[in-house]
Parts: C-alpha cells; structure tokens; sequence
C-alpha cells in the first residue's frame, strides 16, 4: 500500500485503476474481457468514504428470545452467579438463541461460571446456530428439534437435545439436529437422543459429543475433542482429521466402507481407559437425554464394546504416545507435550 502512496484500506475502495492483468497465464484467460471494471471512468474521482448512522442496518435484537425473555428473567442470576433455572417456548425463527445471554454471562463472570450455573429449557423447534458460541455456566437443554448449525462454536456451555417424552417414534432411527452441528467448537459437551445431518463436529476442536448416528461428513477436520456415535454414520467420515477421537459404534461392520482412511485408523477399543471414558460418555449421555439406545449399550456393555471403534489420526496417536512416554520419564504433563512436540516435529 505505502508503494502505491495509499494510507488507508478505505482509500482502496473502487481504485480499479490500481489493478493490471497478469501476461501470460492461463490460455483461457486471455480470453476475459475485464474493461467493465478496469476502465471504470469514476476510479481516483470518488469521495472519501465515510461512515452514515443513517445507513445502520437495524437488527432489531430487542426483538429476540435473549433480549426479551431470558436477560430480564435471569436478571439476578447474572449478577450473582446464582443457580438459575427457565422454560420457554422455541420456533425455528429464534436463530442464534442463547448466544446473547451467553455473551453477558463471558462479560461479567470473566473467570467464568460453573458449568450447568443457568438452565434454559426449550420447547419445540430450535432455529438456526442454536446454542451458538454459549460459554460454560449455560445449559440448553432442547426438548424437540434442531436447525442447522447447533452449537456453532461451542465455547464451554452444554447443550442437550432428545424428543418430547412419549414420543411415538424411536429416537435412535430419527434425525433430530439439522446439518453442521457444533462447527469449530473449541469446549463444552452436546448429547443428541437422536441422529445428527452432515458434518457433524466439523473443524471440532476441544468439545465432547455423544450423538446415536450421523450423515456424511461426520468429524471432517476435526483437530481435538471426542465424539461417540452410537449408531450408523454417512460417507466420508473422519475426511481430513487430524486430532480428536471419535469411537463409533459399527454394529453392521461396515464402518470401514464409509471410513475416510486418508489420515486416520480404525481400530477396537482395548486401552483400558479409552473403555473408561468411553463408557464414563455413554453413561452422561443418558443421564442428560434418557436415550433408549444408550441405556441397552450400558445394560450390554460386554457384548456392545466389541462393535465399536476407536478412530485416531496417525500422527495424533504418535503424539498421545509420546507425551506418556515424556510422562514416565517424569516430566508434567505441560512439559511432556512441549517435548513430544519437538520429538514428532524431527522424527
């Protein structure tokens, strides 16, 4: 920018006179007429763009659920950390819900709140990003359905979804939550009484998931956290993971069909604590969503256990070995990583 005597990004905006087409590239692109936009007559003659309040766009926030209902509701909950419990009505109209009341509770708890402090129950249809970017300290807790994008970002908050008791359909046989479920979480813990749509917990980063089936895509680019599928997954699982575990219950041993073996392996839960914490998810799993399916795997864990797999990057697994190994060799475990780090980065 300083070499084309230009001092500010806004000072870019509309120089068209600025922008040259390369020689001798693609053949086709020869071929593009540009002269529309590089011969712009106004380019260099524009005004400074400047900022208008008239041109704000209004979102009409004191129009949603967080602004009308749950801040005034939980007033005194935010103020003193105080266990606080809600039900509410939902439509898929109220997008985003949560997220609001999430950020108030960031902003004033800044060493944050004890998980599970405020409970919102929901009843009926989630929209849109439900539960987006919710920090620890906030439950939902969705009695119905979901949207896509539930959990977007997923910050340290919980968020459980299971059908309406009586329900007259079997909950592990029927999508519940709609496509892109938790993208990008960093923390936190869903349990899903039910099947989730494609790309569930893509680009998951640290959170902890329990859901009875998947679409295709399932825990593409995932980077950490855990999930535990307790029923069948679509195509291309685990495309492009990188870290994380995901254990997966592969009760018509076709998993490896629809197994994105590229980066990760496919293997039977043996590690005794790999049993553990697999078990130790199911069984909050029912806690939280009263799940038929989950209930028959604990009541059947023997028989159960077999069937599932354990499914880890390569060079994920390589690093959970060499951090135990630094650990025998008496280093904290903060230190471990930091030298299994160094140690995998020279191999």
């Amino acid at each position: 920018m300083a070499a084309l005597g230009i001092r500010k990004v806004n000072d870019l905006i509309g120089r068209t006179d600025l922008l040259k087409i390369k020689d001798g590239e693609e053949e086709k692109a020869k071929h593009i007429d540009l002269s529309a936009i590089l011969d712009a007559s106004f380019a260099g003659e524009r005004k400074e763009n400047k900022f208008n309040p008239k041109n704000k766009f209004d979102f009409e926030l004191e129009k949603t659920m967080d602004e009308k209902v749950f801040l005034p509701k939980l007033k005194t909950a935010l103020e003193t950390g105080e266990k606080a419990k809600i039900s509410v009505n939902v439509t898929n109209l109220n997008r985003s819900l949560g997220t609001i009341l999430g950020s108030e509770i960031t902003k004033r708890f800044h060493e944050g709140l004890e998980a599970d402090t405020i409970t919102v129950e929901c009843h009926g249809s989630g929209g849109q990003s439900f539960g987006a970017f919710i920090p620890k300290g906030l439950k939902l807790e969705l009695i119905g359905d979901s949207n896509d994008y539930m959990g977007k970002g997923l910050s340290g908050g919980t968020i459980v979804v299971y059908p309406e008791k009586g329900s007259n359909f079997k909950a592990e046989d029927n999508i519940i939550i709609g496509n892109v479920a938790l993208y990008g979480a960093t923390s936190g813990k869903a349990f899903i009484n039910g099947i989730a749509g494609e790309r569930f917990c893509v680009r998951n980063s640290g959170a902890t998931a329990v859901v009875e089936g998947v679409g295709d895509h399932g825990c593409e680019y995932m980077t950490g956290g855990r999930v535990v599928v307790l029923g069948p997954t679509g195509k291309n699982f685990a495309a492009g993971m990188s870290g994380g575990v995901a254990y997966v219950l592969d009760e018509n041993s076709d998993l490896y069909l629809k197994l994105n073996k590229e980066l990760v392996s496919s293997e039977p839960v043996t590690d005794k604590y790999d049993v553990l914490d697999l078990k130790a998810m199911i069984e909050e799993h029912v806690a939280a969503t009263g799940s038929e399916k989950g209930q028959m795997v604990l009541d059947h864990f023997s028989e159960y256990l077999p069937k599932f797999k354990k499914i880890i990057s390569y060079d994920y697994s390589r690093m959970l070995q060499l951090i135990a190994q630094m650990e025998e060799r008496g280093l904290s475990y903060e230190q471990a990583q930091i030298e299994a780090f160094y140690a995998h980065k020279n191999r």
